[in-house]
């Protein structure tokens, strides 16, 4: 497959924003979906979204939904299996994750991502905040799908923290700027939303 393929984690129950799917939380006239698949589509051969409950929902937007392989809202790291899954059966060898509350994504997130893999092939976003203190963001990363019965068997045995996961097979990191705007910044919260908005109004993003 000539582009890596992406999923868009999409399956979380956005208790912090108040409930309801957050993917379809609207930011200045878009959803919140809608801006990352702006922002990953020019990147990737193939998108798909990691959602779970009706598929229906996500019916206007002409991908395919992939839920949960693992029961009972495992958390992201159970929407990058099912990601790692659905691209091995399109043929790739790897896959990036994105959060679907990260509508700041990079231009070139998934080229950077390519360059920055380590050994086991794991590549991880980072951005330094205010400080200047560096930060990973291991849900946008890219993973090789040789690696889905290792993670399944860690998710199986109560693993549930991406950081974790990704720490444990030495990955490697592309750093973006994170001025004006964290290209990372998650919208969890009615009042990060409202902070997005601000953004988006004050200079195109």
């Amino acid at each position: 497959m000539k582009h890596t393929p992406a999923v868009i984690l999409a399956g979380g129950l956005s208790r912090r924003m108040g409930g309801g799917n957050k993917a379809l939380r609207m930011l200045e006239g878009e959803t919140l979906l809608a801006r990352v698949i702006a922002r990953l589509l020019p990147q990737c051969g193939q998108l798909a979204i990691n959602a779970n409950g009706d598929p229906e929902g996500f019916a206007e937007y002409g991908l395919p939904v992939i839920a949960d392989g693992i029961a009972g809202f495992a958390g992201p790291l159970a929407g990058i299996l099912a990601g790692m899954e659905w691209a091995a059966g399109e043929g790739a060898d790897s896959v990036v994750s994105v959060s679907v509350d990260t509508p700041f994504l990079p231009g070139d997130l998934v080229h950077r991502l390519r360059e920055a893999r380590g050994r086991s092939g794991v590549a991880i976003a980072a951005s330094p905040d205010e400080t200047g203190q560096l930060h990973d963001h291991p849900t946008c990363a890219l993973w090789p799908v040789a690696l889905q019965q290792e993670l399944r068997a860690a998710l199986e045995s109560g693993l549930h923290r991406v950081g974790q996961f990704a720490a444990a097979h030495d990955p490697g990191r592309a750093v973006f700027d994170s001025h004006p705007v964290d290209p990372f910044m998650n919208l969890n919260t009615p009042e990060d939303l409202a902070r997005a908005a601000g953004f988006v109004r004050a200079a195109p993003l």
